[in-house]
């Protein structure tokens, strides 16, 4: 049956699998990178300050349940009878040993009203052990592995220092779906070095994985950055995308887009004492809301023009 819908949206697909409302909680485990530590480089990726998606609760000196009792009193108040997924967003939430990452999400999944997590981490850091516990724990609860993958061009992901190849994020996206795991995929468009017809590819490589989720995010350039004294020095390297042009873009890169994959969003939204550029002024449901007004106006959909890659 045809999806009465543009694109598949995030709040649909909660709504299939639980019978109540739920919300996410952010949460900073104390977690650092591969890139960051020295393990794989330093400095972690050129783009990257951390507090640009810490809400103010979610602070590494507060405990798992103490990040989330804050959170959840911050919701509960307009919705009680909400449930909430604890959302492990903060730098590479699997990289660690195995007992104390374990305890970490145990601890979350024992707190009242918990009813799953969601793991924002690296393509690079999920060893085999972890993956065979999360494909247990996904048996009895709501389990979400979100990949960071950015770019599917190894030139840039080298440029923007991920430390990891395009290759190993489908392979770490195949293995966690194939272990029936909720597999999330995070993308950001505009990257320097990127045309457009490198973008709107990103699309169609990610269409031919078994992908779940995907959330895309404007290129942004923030505040005490490695990425932010490159744009100083050769902004010429850069193109920073006007809200509509940013639109045009997303609607077309979602006209490739398989339509089974969940679009959860379309755009991040930094603190603006931190961003430096572009600054839109827009909140995000302000922006979906402009993105469905011009798919509207098109005529458009998900998958208007999606083409299964051959095998």
């Amino acid at each position: 049956m045809k999806n009465t819908k543009p694109y598949k949206e995030f709040g649909d697909f909660l709504k299939d699998i639980f019978p109540y409302k739920v919300q996410k909680i952010s949460i900073n485990a104390g977690f650092t990178c591969p890139n960051r530590d020295g393990s794989k480089g330093w400095g972690g990726c050129t783009y990257c300050n951390n507090q640009t998606f810490s809400p103010e609760y979610c602070v590494q000196e507060k405990s798992v349940s103490e990040q989330l009792e804050e959170g959840i009193h911050f919701f509960s108040r307009k919705y009680p009878e909400m449930k909430y997924l604890a959302y492990f967003q903060a730098y590479t939430n699997t990289y660690g040993e195995l007992k104390s990452l374990i305890k970490k999400y145990e601890e979350a999944l024992a707190y009242p009203d918990v009813a799953g997590i969601i793991i924002g981490t690296r393509p690079d850091c999920m060893p085999d052990d972890l993956l065979n516990y999360f494909a247990k724990l996904s048996k009895q609860t709501f389990v979400m592995i979100e990949y960071g993958v950015e770019s599917t061009s190894d030139k840039t992901l080298q440029r923007i220092n991920r430390g990891h190849t395009y290759a190993e994020s489908e392979t770490a996206i195949r293995k966690t779906a194939d272990k029936g795991i909720y597999t999330g995929v995070h993308l950001i468009l505009g990257l320097p070095g990127e045309s457009r017809e490198e973008i709107l590819n990103h699309a169609t490589i990610l269409s031919g994985l078994p992908v779940t989720t995907l959330k895309l995010h404007q290129l942004q350039l923030i505040r005490n950055t490695r990425m932010a004294k490159e744009y100083t020095e050769h902004p010429e390297f850069f193109h920073l995308y006007s809200a509509d042009e940013y639109i045009e873009l997303v609607i077309d890169f979602m006209e490739r887009l398989k339509p089974s994959i969940i679009v959860e969003r379309f755009v991040s939204q930094s603190p603006k004492e931190l961003l430096i550029a572009p600054d839109w002024g827009l909140k995000n449901f302000e922006f979906t809301a402009k993105v469905n007004k011009r798919i509207a106006e098109r005529g458009t959909w998900q998958g208007r023009l999606f083409t299964p890659l051959s095998q």
